[in-house]
């Protein structure tokens, strides 16, 4: 008899537990909306777009772009007051001590500054100062001042304290530039924030930076179907879609931000060998990482390495994917993105290599 009663309790113990894991598979989805909180801004001179489908989150989104603000403010050189406008202006004279974030921040663009060649460079200021693109007053500079300006960007030269956190710059010509990863940073940041949160489904995008949270309410909250950008179109456009979940998104092209000067087309991504954009085959470029940071800085060095090249880079590594775009509209995937990739864009054509 009492054999029988443990039996009988067991067997409810099962059932009951059953019905909380049921119901919590079922929670995943209720808990999400369908129609997101969302705002708007527009700031770094890009529109920053933050939706949650959480319920009940939507106070969230105000800290998030409360937070975008906040390091906008002590990284991007374009303010007199940031602190990389503070470090270019104390060039030559002392070091100036930044905040834990821009410390940091610099630190990750110091690192990619010395992979495979300098493709990308940090110190590359006083190049992006000359050429001014994408702002009103962007010009072709001259030969004489590209040559003069390319003898400040050795960014081995940059000094690191990590005691006090300062930065100094011995040259006094020398101008840090931290566009080309700076919002993936942020991304990253307002990604951790999210968490903390408890967001479980969410869209940040800080103007071609985006970082897809969990999952799509319309796919059960597993994937996100995500369109890449055309380079070739205006922002919004895509050649096809992958899916992804907790995944970064970063697109550089030459649709993004350029000058025409005498019939020649002069896109923002610039050289460090030869103060001139980028000029090969890629018109775009999207990397896939788990962290935006790296889908950031590696979007710009894998474009200066080449259609070829910048390939083999991406399938040597087991944390990162790549779509390539050429001129020519022809689309190359690197060897991970091969099967979850979907091109939606008849104008162009998947390469098979």
């Amino acid at each position: 008899m009492r054999n029988s009663r443990s039996v009988s309790r067991l067997f409810l113990a099962l059932i009951l537990i059953a019905v909380v894991l049921t119901g919590c598979g079922g929670n995943k989805t209720e808990k999400l909306r369908k129609q997101a909180y969302e705002n708007t801004e527009f700031l770094m001179g890009t529109y920053v777009t933050l939706r949650i489908f959480n319920e009940g989150k939507e106070e969230t989104l105000e800290k998030g772009f409360a937070l975008v603000r906040d390091l906008a403010d002590k990284i991007t050189g374009e303010t007199m007051d940031s602190e990389i406008s503070a470090i270019n202006e104390a060039a030559g004279e002392h070091p100036v001590a930044v905040s834990e974030e821009v410390y940091e921040l610099l630190k990750i663009a110091d690192e990619y500054s010395d992979e495979v060649g300098g493709q990308f460079n940090y110190a590359i200021g006083s190049i992006t100062n000359l050429w001014r693109i994408g702002f009103d007053d962007a010009r072709k500079p001259s030969q004489e001042e590209i040559d003069q300006a390319l003898q400040s960007i050795d960014f081995t030269r940059v000094e690191f304290n990590d005691e006090d956190h300062s930065v100094f710059l011995p040259d006094e010509n020398m101008e840090l530039d931290l566009g080309a990863i700076a919002k993936g940073y942020m991304t990253d940041q307002v990604h951790e924030l999210f968490l903390e949160e408890g967001i479980t489904s969410a869209i940040i995008d800080l103007g071609g930076n985006v970082f897809v949270m969990g999952g799509s309410p319309s796919r059960d909250g597993e994937v996100w179907n995500v369109g890449i950008q055309d380079p070739l179109a205006e922002r919004g456009e895509s050649i096809g879609s992958t899916q992804q979940t907790d995944r970064s998104i970063v697109t550089s092209g030459i649709y993004e931000r350029y000058i025409e000067v005498d019939g020649q087309v002069y896109h923002h991504l610039m050289n460090p060998n030869t103060g001139y954009p980028f000029d090969n085959e890629i018109a775009g470029i999207s990397i896939i990482s788990e962290k935006s940071v790296d889908g950031d800085a590696l979007s710009t060095l894998v474009f200066g390495l080449g259609l070829e090249a910048g390939l083999d880079y991406v399938n040597g590594r087991n944390d990162v994917d790549a779509v390539f775009i050429t001129k020519d509209k022809e689309v190359y995937l690197s060897d991970g993105i091969k099967e979850n990739f979907q091109l939606t864009n008849e104008a162009y054509t998947l390469m098979e290599e």
